[in-house]
């Protein structure tokens, strides 16, 4: 027993006033006639014996209600013991896991029929819900109590590629809770995955009345091979042969050989053996890349042996096309920009663009609209009809790269941009012999990966008005170095300087080569992209110029993911299986996306008991312990109680109060 407000105890002291009430009664005596009293000695009369306290009960009757009304007011309560079983309207959630990890063996049939037997073991009106989770939640079934319905919705449950997330379930168990404003008692059905736990522990807080019963589905340590990653080209563009790395780990496994094949399309190219250590990893190089034109479906195997087959397969896609070829465009004698920036471009291994040179007396009769991007260094003039094309090859989503030398210091405007040439700033033996690259945005593609131009030396460049172009960099001068401008559809970049090692030292640094390479990418579109993509993440389907075109996507079981409404409206699609999906556009732009499941599943170690523990124990008052045996406290107020007893005291107290004076009233 306990007092939700203990200090009004206090009022215990005034339990005396009944007695100080009983003993305050005056000395009455009837006055009788005698002769005198002078014969009589003087002395005070002691009244101690009429000090005597009389009609006890009606004296304890009072010191009993006041008690009472001082315990009413400390309002007192006692601990109730609450069974699980008997909380009012409770919904019991029946949580199966449909992950990767629960296709090992016969694992998600184990939990399906676990959750069977407690769906039949629910009484008439007590009602269910069944989910699926991995990492999404998926409501199989309506808050019910038929059975029948529920069973349904288990057998509806099929394995997946997901990858498990205990904290996914654990906001939605949340959020069901809270929507249906009724306690909860969740059976989860897993393997446990210690994989699935969330880097925040408070993630998989669950609110005061939920209450979390697990099942663990075979909980030891399983041994699984899988093919953990594949290192592949996502495009070939000449006939060579290319380099396939493959990265093959064991968990919980002893050391072993297993052999690793590399398949395209459908055919086993070469089979070499991986020597694999305990709980390690081995890697396997293949040579004998060699696929078609057009697009190829390519798979890494390992024959494991091992309960959870799935994950030995790895999927990846390459496309075998032409070189594009990019124009590039300079002053007839001036060769030496061409040689340093086609240099880099070999150098970097980038054999997607093929360079045709060209004088600018040469662009009269060309159409810039064959050419992947186009690249003007350190020209004079342009033919007017050449610049009118380039103009409108750039708002028609074409791209052109221009440098700025000591022939542009002659003109007052940038060629295709028609950017104001303010100035030429110059390094002389007065002030700085020198500018260097002060600032760089690294965030752009051209600088991404060729972020080291502290040690540049820039000799010469032309101070050009970005407008309301991207500055990229600037030299210590405050000089803009790199500009990009939007026009319509396309981009033209400026760089503020050339591309031979005059006006500045470039070529001779390292960061040349990888901006050569990341600005063509840049100019010419080139979307490299990985050679495959895990389960769960996003592709994008069409662009702003695509819009209400229809767009077609077939899945790895060869059904079209997409309704006709979502084919014309539908920006992204999520990837949700393992294997290829085709996604066909209305422009010709095909491609083949290689899906595979998070290689975290591939690790079947079981979280440790204590982690479910302390999970379970997240919702506030619940105990430790078998959920069958565990009692919920429940403070219950005793006032009403209290109450009750105080108003039967009163009516006793006045009744006998009143016999009482009767009694004194006749007496006399």
């Amino acid at each position: 027993m306990g007092f939700l407000t203990p200090w009004f105890l206090a009022g215990v002291a005034a339990v005396g006033l009944p007695v100080w009430l009983h003993l305050l009664r005056k000395h009455k005596t009837t006055p009788l006639p005698f002769s005198s009293l002078m014969f009589f000695e003087k002395r005070t009369q002691s009244s101690i014996k009429h000090r005597r306290l009389r009609y006890l009960v009606l004296f304890s009757l009072r010191a009993l209600l006041l008690l009472l009304l001082v315990v009413a007011f400390a309002h007192p309560y006692i601990q109730q013991q609450i069974l699980p079983h008997l909380r009012s309207n409770e919904v019991t959630v029946l949580a199966i896991d449909n992950s990767l990890s629960m296709r090992s063996g016969n694992r998600l049939e184990q939990a399906k029929d676990g959750a069977k037997s407690v769906a039949g073991s629910l009484h008439p009106g007590e009602r269910a819900q069944v989910l699926s989770f991995g990492s999404r939640v998926a409501v199989m079934s309506e808050v019910t109590d038929d059975h029948l319905s529920l069973n349904a919705a288990i057998d509806a449950v099929q394995g997946s590629d997901d990858r498990t997330s205990f904290a996914e379930l654990a906001r939605s168990l949340r959020s069901i809770a809270n929507s249906l404003h009724l306690p909860l008692h969740v059976h989860l059905y897993s393997d446990m995955q210690k994989s699935g736990m969330p880097a925040n522990f408070n993630d998989l807080r669950l609110n005061a009345d939920i209450r979390l019963e697990p099942h663990a589905i075979e909980q030891k340590d399983v041994p699984n091979f899988t093919v953990e990653n594949v290192v592949a080209p996502r495009r070939v563009y000449d006939a060579k042969k290319t380099r396939v790395l493959v990265t093959v780990a064991g968990y919980n496994t002893q050391k072993a050989q297993k052999n690793v094949s590399l398949v395209m399309n459908g055919r086993v190219v070469e089979t070499k053996p991986a020597q694999i250590p305990e709980s390690g990893r081995a890697s396997v190089e293949f040579n004998s890349l060699e696929v078609p034109y057009g697009r190829n479906k390519g798979e890494v195997r390992v024959d494991s042996g091992d309960s959870l087959p799935v994950d030995d397969i790895f999927y990846f896609s390459v496309e075998r096309a032409d070189a594009r070829h990019a124009l590039f465009v300079q002053e007839a004698g001036n060769s030496l920009g061409l040689l340093y920036f086609k240099a880099a471009l070999e150098a970097s291994g980038q054999d997607a663009f093929t360079i045709d040179p060209a004088t600018t007396d040469q662009t009269a009769n060309l159409n810039p609209s064959k050419y992947a991007f186009v690249v003007l260094a350190d020209v004079g003039s342009l033919p007017a009809s050449f610049e009118n094309e380039l103009r409108n090859y750039v708002r028609g989503g074409g791209s052109v790269l221009i440098s700025l030398g000591h022939m542009s210091a002659a003109h007052s405007k940038v060629p295709v941009s028609d950017d104001r040439i303010t100035s030429t700033s110059y390094a002389g033996r007065e002030g700085a012999r020198f500018q260097t690259a002060a600032w760089l945005d690294t965030s752009h593609p051209s600088i991404q990966k060729s972020n080291r131009w502290e040690d540049v030396k820039f000799y010469q460049a032309i101070r050009v008005d970005p407008g309301k172009g991207r500055v990229v960099a600037k030299l210590s001068d405050e000089t803009p170095l790199l500009i990009d401008q939007q026009l319509g559809e396309g981009h033209v970049l400026v760089f503020a300087s050339t591309f031979d090692d005059i006006a500045n030292d470039f070529p001779r640094h390292p960061a040349f080569v990888p901006f050569v390479e990341q600005t063509a990418r840049y100019l010419g579109k080139l979307d490299q992209g990985p050679p495959a993509v895990q389960v769960g993440s996003f592709g994008e389907l069409r662009d702003s110029k695509e819009a209400g075109a229809a767009v077609d996507v077939v899945d790895p079981r060869g059904d079209r993911v997409l309704s006709l409404a979502e084919a014309t409206k539908a920006e992204n699609i999520q990837f949700t299986l393992a294997g290829f999906y085709d996604i066909r556009r209305p422009n010709g732009r095909n491609e083949l996306v290689a899906v595979n499941s998070d290689r975290h599943e591939s690790d079947l170690t079981p979280a440790p008991p204590e982690t479910l523990n302390l999970w379970q124990n997240t919702a506030s008052g619940s105990q430790a312990g078998n959920a069958e045996s565990q009692a919920a406290q429940k403070p219950l107020s005793l006032w009403w109680y209290v109450m009750l007893a105080v108003l039967a005291l009163a009516v006793a107290e006045s009744l006998l109060g009143n016999q009482h004076l009767s009694i004194d009233q006749e007496a006399p």
